[in-house]
């Protein structure tokens, strides 16, 4: 008798299964490669189809230096409460009127709302139809608005809406943002972009061209006035309280400079402060001494890059258009600074993006922002920068 094969015994491969095992082996890098070089030649292509051209900025835009507060408050999420949760879709500005215990904040929902300060209670007062962003109380108890998609606005006492101005040398505003008003009741505004609106206010920053305008509106003659052309996505205004300049923000090139008003350098453009630690906003006077200017983000070595870089900025531009933009911000704050610009105490978080405006109430920082449904209140004595 012959002996049996045991049926798990191993079996030597023959040539044609060794063949098959060679091949696959062999392809393994091709595939890799072209796995790899697919996205690259179809990014390669997107890019040079893309028509978005990006400017580089001026050198002298570019600094990576950034100045410091003597104290700050890291943390300022700590301890803060949070004020008409639910009642206020993006409070993008704030205006305090003392004389009535309450301030205003415009909203993406485009009402005006008035809260009441000792108890925070919310009131929906009225709404322009548009979106409020900077927003003043004027010398007669009405409320000048720089509403986003409307233009320059006065709201009366009464709840009537007038629309002021929404064009300066022919040039339409797309993106009317920051205003202050002055005690002669002239009317300081800007135009953050006089090419993008609100929604696109992106593209603004990726394009790198400064297309925003300083701007004054005289009710007494009804003229308006570009004071200062040629910005980098001119932001928040704030007449100084000797009425001797205004100052407004710039946000991408983080500096606040200040444009005198009457005397003998009237017309002069002047620096008041540079190298912030974050992109401004808006800037609030606290009538004690403090300009408050709020940061959206602080400065981060993504959006340094990005500023430096236009091949950056054109391919996250793409990215925006195609698959969303990738997160480049963080440590959204507010900064205090002296009436010369020195900076006295910072507050921020990184919990916190897109703050838009800071203000001091009383011992309160009160904080609003683009899209938060809320406003932040911290006590600044009980939770202090230290």
């Amino acid at each position: 008798m012959s002996e049996s094969k045991s049926s798990d015994s191993p079996s030597l491969p023959n040539a044609s299964n060794s063949y098959i095992i060679s091949k696959r082996k062999n392809s393994w890098p091709f595939t890799l490669l072209i796995t790899a070089l697919v996205p690259v030649v179809a990014a390669t292509i997107l890019y040079q189809l893309d028509t978005f051209d990006p400017a580089p900025l001026p050198p002298g835009e570019l600094s990576r230096h950034v100045i410091e507060a003597p104290v700050r408050n890291s943390r300022m999420l700590e301890g803060s409460e949070l004020v008409g949760v639910g009642h206020l879709a993006g409070p993008e500005d704030i205006a305090y009127d003392p004389s009535a215990g309450v301030f205003y904040t415009g909203c993406a929902d485009g009402w005006i709302n008035r809260v009441t300060v000792n108890d925070s209670v919310v009131h929906k007062w009225i709404n322009t139809g548009g979106r409020p962003l900077g927003i003043a109380v004027g010398r007669n108890n009405e409320l000048i608005v720089a509403d986003a998609a409307k233009g320059l606005l006065n709201v009366t006492a009464e709840g009537v809406v007038e629309l002021l101005t929404d064009e300066a040398e022919g040039q339409k505003f797309r993106m009317t943002d920051g205003v202050d008003v002055a005690e002669n009741g002239m009317i300081y505004f800007t135009d953050a972009s006089y090419k993008y609106s609100l929604s696109e206010f992106i593209w603004e920053f990726l394009e790198g061209k400064p297309h925003g305008r300083l701007m004054s509106y005289d009710p007494a003659t009804r003229r308006t006035k570009v004071l200062v052309r040629n910005l980098y996505f001119a932001n928040g205004v704030a007449v100084s309280p000797d009425q001797n300049y205004v100052i407004f923000c710039e946000t991408p090139v983080r500096r606040c400079r200040k444009y005198i008003i009457q005397g003998k350098e009237k017309g002069k453009v002047d620096k008041f402060i540079e190298y912030l630690p974050g992109m401004p906003d808006n800037i609030r006077y606290d009538g004690e001494g403090n300009y408050w200017i709020a940061f959206p983000t602080a400065h981060t070595f993504s959006w340094d890059l990005a500023f430096r870089y236009p091949i950056i900025r054109k391919g996250i531009a793409i990215m925006e258009r195609y698959v969303g933009r990738p997160n480049m911000e963080k440590n959204g704050g507010v900064l205090a600074v002296d009436l010369v610009g020195k900076p006295t105490a910072y507050y921020y978080d990184p919990g916190l993006l897109l703050l838009t405006t800071g203000i001091k109430i009383g011992d309160h920082l009160y904080c609003g922002s683009l899209f938060s449904p809320y406003i932040i209140r911290l006590n600044l004595k009980q939770y202090p920068a230290t």
